[in-house]
């Protein structure tokens, strides 16, 4: 982020399936806006992250399983 002023990043909140759409939602915008705010804390400027949720719509994995759940709830960093 330092290197390339110009460059924004995108910080992209996923979770797994379990439970309702709008708090999914709403755990994956706010686990994306947690990781920027360490970020930030660590010295970063703000002003080059953007948070988004994707909530459950984007899975890398099944949902049937414990390990496809995990592997589901996690955050990408998208350089812009």
């Amino acid at each position: 982020a330092l290197r390339c002023p110009t460059t924004n990043i995108e910080v992209a909140g996923h979770t797994d399936a379990d439970g309702e759409d709008s708090f999914n939602q709403a755990l994956s915008e706010k686990r994306a806006q947690s990781v920027i705010d360490y970020l930030v804390k660590a010295g970063l400027p703000a002003d080059r992250f953007t948070a988004v949720g994707y909530g459950s719509t984007q899975p890398v994995a099944g949902n049937d399983t414990d390990d496809g759940k995990a592997q589901n709830r996690r955050i990408e960093f998208l350089v812009r």
